[in-house]
């Protein structure tokens, strides 16, 4: 396979827009991050990060040095650009909005939520990280916000989830559950019993679209496809966790004006 593989979602189909959820198939790299890992975060060769994120730009239809992808910091912040940024320019942010045509907007995961936002009207985007910090920090809300300011109108936004780790696959501790019950909003219907005491089951999925939901966003399409349980197409941090393997690959989410 010579090019990125790739899910969409019928909600972001629209003319003169390009987006891709990629998957880990159709890239260069090898052994724990085989084979389109696109983390330059992780410990796999530069050389072959470079080439699995290009092949990524190719699919959007934009250059390789268009495909913009922040410096993740599991926060609320949303930064809006203009143009592409050097790599060792980053912002620290977990959110980006633009109108810039032939600038691909991305954003990395291994099991936290990559949700990628479209005003087609306004022609506004965004891509957002949302692991569990960022959600319950508000990094939803703050991608419409930002959008907003860019001239998108929130029940105009449609947004899509891509791969993340579902409930079955995330069992928390207590600090993780009382970490949600201070946010109050009843967020005690996202978690579930686990067979082992005093743990839980997060639902991030659900608790993302309830954040989309309070954003006020118009449409929002969950891929329902859980990271930790299909290895054959997704990293996942914590399936490499309960192995104790020595590192991850990281998938890529991203979303482009022509």
């Amino acid at each position: 396979m010579t090019g990125a593989e790739a899910v969409r979602s019928a909600a972001l189909a629209s003319p003169g827009l390009a987006h891709a959820f990629f998957t880990r198939r159709g890239g260069v790299s090898t052994g724990l991050y085989e084979s389109l890992n696109g983390g330059v975060g992780s410990r796999d060769e530069a050389p072959a990060v470079a080439v699995n994120r290009a092949r990524m730009a190719a699919a959007l239809g934009v250059a390789p040095d268009g495909l913009a992808i922040p410096y993740q910091v599991h926060s609320p912040d949303v930064v809006a650009i203009e143009a592409p940024f050097a790599p060792d320019a980053r912002p620290r942010c977990d959110g980006l909005v633009t109108a810039t045509p032939g600038l691909a907007l991305g954003v990395t995961g291994a099991d936290c939520g990559m949700i990628l936002f479209c005003d087609p009207q306004a022609r506004v985007i965004g891509a957002a990280h949302a692991g569990w910090k960022g959600a319950l920090f508000g990094v939803v809300e703050a991608t419409v916000a930002a959008m907003a300011r860019l001239g998108a109108r929130p029940e105009r936004i449609a947004a899509a989830l891509g791969p993340c780790i579902a409930q079955a696959s995330y069992e928390v501790g207590p600090e993780f559950v009382a970490a949600f019950s201070a946010d109050g909003n009843d967020c005690a219907r996202f978690f579930a019993p686990s067979v082992n005491a005093d743990r839980a089951m997060f639902d991030l999925h659900a608790y993302i679209a309830e954040r989309a939901r309070r954003a006020g966003v118009g449409q929002f399409d969950d891929l329902g496809l859980d990271t930790y349980a299909d290895e054959a197409r997704f990293f996942s941090y914590r399936r490499a966790t309960h192995r104790k393997d020595a590192d991850y690959g990281r998938l890529v989410a991203a979303i482009a004006l022509a």
